[in-house]
């Protein structure tokens, strides 16, 4: 080994080559996984931001969508017998 070589720097295969191909081997796999990472922590971060609790003033105009639906229905099936 050089002594002036930096010691991070690539040292040549047995067979001759210099490892290239496992580096960018070893770089697309790390991509990989960073990406799965972030796609999961979108995922989880999206399902808690999406829940919203729910509160009284909701539930009841809630109610009140449904119980008009239902009235509007109710009208509807007597116009048409």
């Amino acid at each position: 080994m050089d002594q002036y070589a930096p010691l991070d720097a690539p040292q040549p295969s047995a067979d001759g080559g210099n490892g290239g191909e496992n580096a960018v081997a070893k770089t697309l796999l790390w991509i990989g996984v960073a990406g799965l990472s972030a796609a999961l922590a979108y995922t989880v971060v999206r399902s808690f931001v999406a829940r919203r609790p729910a509160d009284e003033t909701s539930q009841r105009i809630q109610h009140l969508i449904d119980e008009a639906n239902t009235l509007l229905k109710t009208l509807d099936d007597k116009k048409h017998t």
